[in-house]
């Protein structure tokens, strides 16, 4: 048999090849990790011209139609996760390329963003880091999250997640989305809000929706402008849900308290980029679903799922 060409692509972590056991299909395939993202298109399609097989991680490289073109030998894309916006199914299909996704056992999405409410709110990362530095002993007094009120822009099954946990810290929830009834709040144990509502009353808003062309800028700049000069915004799901230039603008102007943001319309987040600059911004590079565990999973359905294709049998079929 010819042996095959597998490449992972951006393994940040480079942790692919030790939570997988890709000894079940080393007779019949050769793997290379990518460890950090590729330049340019032309960059990617250049390094994958000569594989079969390619497992991508999310949306962090893009499959457009042109990438495809580029790459006459591929025949396999694997995905994390069972859909994936940054790859053109329809080109994928017109070239009879075989697309599979993995499930999710969890999604730790929900405690990240509990984790950026309580750093936003009580500064425990900045004071562990000041503790750390010899720093002079309380300089920064938070405020309590119980008793105040969550606003939820989205209560699908994250959503509803961060809700609950939410309410057991003591928070009063406020739920909008542009399908979501008072009947589906109810349900949850939250409180429906009409949109214009939630920005203003939220003191902290969390962003728990799908990107979709409806989706994109759903979170305007005049929402953000109805906020309180007090309140935070947190955004673990896709930057371009919200208008992310109206956001910096209320940040530099402190027209907000502050933001926890661990999506960006460019990823990696450029060194340079001006949200690294604010104080009342806190950042963290896209860990929402980036567990040992969630990896362990998705790496070991792509293992499976090479095996499987291999017999003709592909499971979870994208395209």
């Amino acid at each position: 048999m010819t042996r095959l060409r597998c490449a992972i692509l951006d393994d940040y972590f480079n942790i692919a090849l030790n939570v997988a056991d890709w000894s079940k299909i080393s007779d019949r395939v050769d793997v290379t990790v990518f460890s950090h993202p590729f330049a340019s298109e032309q960059a990617a399609a250049s390094a994958l011209a000569d594989f079969e097989i390619v497992c991508a991680m999310r949306e962090r490289t893009a499959f457009p139609k042109s990438l495809f073109a580029a790459l006459p030998k591929l025949k396999l894309l694997l995905t994390s996760g069972m859909r994936n916006a940054s790859i053109d199914m329809e080109a994928a299909k017109a070239r009879s390329v075989v697309i599979c996704g993995t499930q999710y056992g969890r999604d730790p999405t929900a405690g990240l963003t509990m984790g950026l409410i309580l750093e936003l709110t009580r500064g425990i990362g900045r004071e562990n880091a000041r503790m750390h530095a010899g720093e002079p002993w309380q300089t920064f007094a938070g405020i309590e999250i119980e008793g105040r009120t969550l606003g939820i822009v989205g209560l699908g099954k994250l959503g509803s997640k961060v809700a609950g946990i939410a309410k057991t810290f003591g928070m009063n929830v406020i739920a909008w989305s542009p399908n979501l009834t008072a009947e589906k709040c109810n349900e949850a144990g939250v409180t429906y809000a009409s949109k214009e509502e939630l920005f203003a009353k939220a003191d902290i808003v969390t962003i728990h929706v799908v990107l979709s062309e409806r989706s994109r800028g759903l979170v305007s700049a005049a929402d953000i402008a109805r906020m309180k000069p007090t309140g935070y915004l947190v955004n673990t799901a896709r930057a371009p849900i919200v208008d992310e230039a109206a956001l910096l603008a209320a940040l530099q102007q402190r027209k907000i308290a502050g933001a926890g943001i661990d999506v960006f319309s460019i990823e990696p987040l450029p060194t340079d980029h001006p949200f690294r600059k604010l104080d009342n911004l806190v950042l963290t590079p896209h860990l929402g679903y980036a567990t040992e565990d969630g990896l362990r999973t998705h790496y070991g359905q792509m293992v499976d799922t090479i095996d499987a294709w291999f017999k003709g049998e592909p499971p979870r079929r994208l395209a």
